[in-house]
């Protein structure tokens, strides 16, 4: 928006500026109302969960507001960004009044109402791009059908808000892994050298994500919430969906996918299908890790930030001998 304005000004500063705005205003922001945040009343299942009680939970409402203000006043205005700004602030808004809730919201409630949003992040993405996928590895373009491709999407949609939502357990945790996912996104447009202006914008995620892990590092002072979580993942599908290689989804996200995503197996496949998987590993993986394995807090962050770092410069790499073809 402000391009159109300052039309004078060189980008770069515009740019510069930005980023700049929006690590300030979530640190500002994050430290003058987050007295006015709901408190979290401790987890009885998650291990340790009673020591986050008292503390202000759903964060994610107040650095979501910075992103959206932000990306929409410092990058370049389109119609497609606007929607998926709009969508990450209702994903946000269905995590915050989780969050506000003294009942919490049931699994299906918000399970149906990740559906409609992922399947309007589906109808706008196919209404400004195609349908045809890239695939890195092998050197080939696949044509889906859009019907095909709408039904990919709300499943890499509905999967990321959820495994993204379930790693948040950890102080930092799920915020670190978010940043080192849309970094690897991050790179591999640059590779590509497509989505300059959607670049800015993850660049501007990540930005607001730090000014949060300011607060939120070990000993945290607040917590994100549903709010945060919720609309972490639904942005690391679009920024996925963005690279036309959804599939390297997988890779790029793989500690959030199994950290968050192997429960979710073992729940659905125990209430479904009363089939019993992994009976003595704890879920999510970071509780495993903590309490059978012995890991800090500070041990599970590094060490599950560092292997995902590792698989996301591999997936670089991988990207940058493939492309262009």
């Amino acid at each position: 928006m402000l391009y159109s304005i300052f039309n004078n000004l060189k980008p770069e500063w515009l740019t510069f500026l930005g980023i700049l705005f929006a690590f300030c205003a979530t640190c500002f922001a994050l430290a003058k109302w987050s007295k006015y945040l709901p408190k979290d009343l401790g987890r009885d299942f998650a291990h340790n969960g009673k020591l986050s009680a008292g503390k202000p939970r759903g964060a994610g409402f107040v650095f979501i507001i910075i992103f959206v203000i932000a990306s929409v006043l410092f990058g370049v205005y389109k119609n497609e960004f606007l929607i998926y700004a709009i969508l990450v602030a209702a994903a946000m808004m269905t995590g915050f009044l989780d969050d506000c809730s003294r009942m919490p919201w049931g699994e299906y409630k918000k399970g149906l109402l990740d559906f409609i949003i992922a399947v309007m992040i589906a109808i706008t993405f196919l209404n400004f791009n195609s349908s045809t996928v890239e695939i890195v590895s092998l050197g080939m373009n696949l044509a889906l059908h859009p019907f095909v491709f709408a039904v990919l999407t709300v499943i890499l949609v509905w999967a990321s808000i959820n495994v993204t939502n379930c790693t948040d357990g950890v102080d930092g945790l799920s915020a670190t892994l978010t940043i080192i996912t849309l970094g690897t996104i991050y790179g591999i447009n640059q590779i590509k050298g497509i989505n300059a202006d959607f670049n800015y914008i993850i660049l501007i995620f990540i930005v607001c994500l730090l000014g949060y892990l300011w607060f939120n590092a070990t000993p945290s002072k607040l917590m994100m919430g549903d709010a945060g979580s919720r609309a972490m993942g639904l942005f690391i599908s679009i920024a996925i969906l963005k690279t036309n290689s959804p599939f390297l989804y997988i890779p790029v996200a793989l500690v959030l996918i199994l950290d968050g995503g192997l429960g979710l197996v073992k729940v659905a496949l125990l209430r479904f299908c009363k089939i019993r998987i992994l009976t003595n590993v704890r879920t999510p993986l970071h509780d495993q890790v903590r309490k059978v394995m012995g890991w800090s807090n500070t041990q599970a962050v590094f060490r599950f930030a560092i292997i995902q770092a590792m698989i996301g410069l591999a997936v670089l790499y991988l990207v940058s001998m493939y492309y262009p073809f």
